[in-house]
């Protein structure tokens, strides 16, 4: 077995520790844990295939981005995910709307979401300001 000096490997060095990659994790669990079971069966091949899609998205276009050493290909898969985030929303509305949701959980979801989206913005602020800083 190699033993690695902690200097030389620190695993949560990746897009892992990532305070966007984090919050968009805990949307996508909040997702499939707890508005996807309370779905109908006939939303099976529809709404519910839709929220999965979005919500896996915003996940691995921001551990995508984050593998990509060009700051402007970076943010534009950080946008991408912010997208996803915002069709979260409209999909939530929609299971609202619908009654497939109660008031309480739509209010969670609406909170998770705007959490999420808040701090995917300061990340991709970050990175546009840490290229401005390497083009100077």
């Amino acid at each position: 077995m190699i033993k690695l000096r902690e200097a030389e490997y620190k695993p949560f060095k990746d897009f892992t520790s990532l305070d966007a990659w984090k919050k968009a994790r805990m949307l996508k669990l909040f997702f499939y844990r707890e508005v996807i079971p309370l779905l109908p069966s006939e939303e099976k091949f529809n709404l519910c295939m839709q929220i999965r899609r979005a919500s896996v998205s915003v996940t691995a276009n921001i551990s995508e981005g984050y593998g990509r050493y060009n700051h402007q290909e970076c943010i534009q898969f950080y946008r991408i995910a912010r997208g996803s985030i915002y069709e979260l929303k409209d999909h939530i509305t929609t299971c609202f709307d619908l009654n497939f949701i109660h008031k309480p959980l739509f209010d969670n979801g609406l909170f998770l979401i705007e959490d999420a989206k808040k701090t995917l913005n300061g990340y991709i602020k970050f990175v546009k300001n840490n290229k401005k800083k390497m083009s100077d």
